[in-house]
């Protein structure tokens, strides 16, 4: 992070300015991804002038870095009316996109109207494993279609590559891939529970050794430095007790397609919704965020005193959808032991509750020889 940006954070966070926002336009989809956590139904989206009001609210709230997302962005047909207006709003503006319906007209208009960047979902440098994944047939050349018409018309376009058993051993040529075509890069090995709190996609995430050998690829540390980082181990009380767990409801949060606000958009509690209450209104004054931000590390069960307590990517939205927000994300304990070698208190006393229960170890098991053969 450049200095400048570090500084806007720091200002941001002391006057309480929501510097950056996500707003899902839908959550209607041309893909049915394996790993998707979206109920692809509509249920009512807001209008085209719903959401040029909320772009407004949001312009006048402080709001500068703003991500336009989906489900899949191209299935409103507003969607570059949409743009437009962020752009003479003079937001910073970011797409995520399959890039599936992204023709020469919709390359050219994207780099006319200055989008800071693009980010294409890619799950594979094989086509049969993509589509596999995205169950489309024809899916990724469409998609790596698209993202070679935005290049060819100047735009920054990055890959990111979600892993999971499917694609685990392919992030090494999808990276391959990106460089070849100038394109930048990321992976990120965490499966999201479903937004209603069904946690049966996560049998999708890969296993512990390959999550280990993620997490010690020296070929990532540009891309996904902090996977790699070193524990620096616990922090001392003083420390514990001002830091934050992380932006989520502090500078940054998540509106859905819906006008429901959340803390994040991997954190689903339910803030306030701007067809009821303008934005600034909830910003200020939600007793959901409000609770959020009450948070510090030293309120986190075990986190403060834990190994990994500096170097943890905790998330507290992950934490909340295992039924606390104060407590600890088993998934990114086990990203921490995946580094280290050293696991958690959490991951410890969950290991031995299950050592307590040899029928469902044996059951887990089970299931785990089932998803790999």
């Amino acid at each position: 992070m450049s200095s400048l940006m570090a500084e806007m954070g720091a200002k941001a966070m002391r006057l309480g300015i929501p510097l950056g926002a996500q707003v899902d336009l839908t959550y209607r989809c041309n893909e049915r991804c394996v790993h998707c956590y979206l109920d692809h139904d509509d249920h009512g989206e807001l209008t085209t002038a719903e959401v040029l009001d909320l772009l407004d609210q949001l312009a006048d709230a402080g709001v500068f870095f703003l991500t336009l997302s989906g489900g899949e962005i191209f299935m409103r047909k507003d969607f570059f009316e949409i743009l437009a207006h962020a752009r003479q709003l003079l937001f910073a503006v970011k797409l995520k996109t399959n890039a599936v319906m992204i023709r020469r007209r919709q390359a050219q208009r994207i780099a006319e109207l200055g989008v800071e960047s693009v980010q294409i979902s890619v799950y594979s440098h094989l086509p049969e494993v993509h589509d596999e994944i995205t169950k489309v047939p024809g899916s990724f050349e469409r998609t790596i279609e698209g993202a070679r018409l935005l290049k060819s018309f100047g735009v920054k376009v990055g890959f990111a590559t979600v892993l999971m058993k499917r694609n685990a051993s392919d992030y090494a040529q999808v990276r391959a891939l990106a460089k070849s075509m100038g394109i930048q890069f990321n992976v990120d090995p965490t499966i999201t529970p479903m937004m209603d709190g069904d946690r049966t996609i996560l049998d999708l995430n890969i296993d512990a050794a390959m999550l280990e050998r993620v997490m010690h690829d020296p070929s990532l540390v540009d891309d996904a430095g902090e996977f790699c980082a070193p524990p620096s181990g616990p922090m001392d009380s003083e420390a514990a007790l001002e830091t934050l767990p992380c932006s989520a409801g502090h500078t940054a949060c998540y509106i859905s397609p819906y006008g429901e606000v959340y803390p994040c958009v991997q954190f689903p509690l339910a803030s306030g919704n701007i067809r009821k209450i303008r934005f600034l209104d909830i910003w200020k004054n939600s007793p959901q965020l409000a609770q959020v931000r009450a948070i510090r590390i030293s309120d986190l069960q075990g986190c403060s005193s834990c190994t990994h307590g500096s170097s943890c990517s905790r998330c507290p939205g992950l934490a909340f959808l295992e039924g606390n927000m104060r407590g600890p994300s088993t998934q990114d304990c086990e990203k921490s032991y995946a580094r280290t070698g050293v696991a958690s208190e959490n991951l410890r006393r969950k290991n031995a509750a299950l050592d307590r229960m040899p029928d469902a170890k044996a059951q887990l098991a089970t299931i785990h020889w089932m998803a790999r053969n």
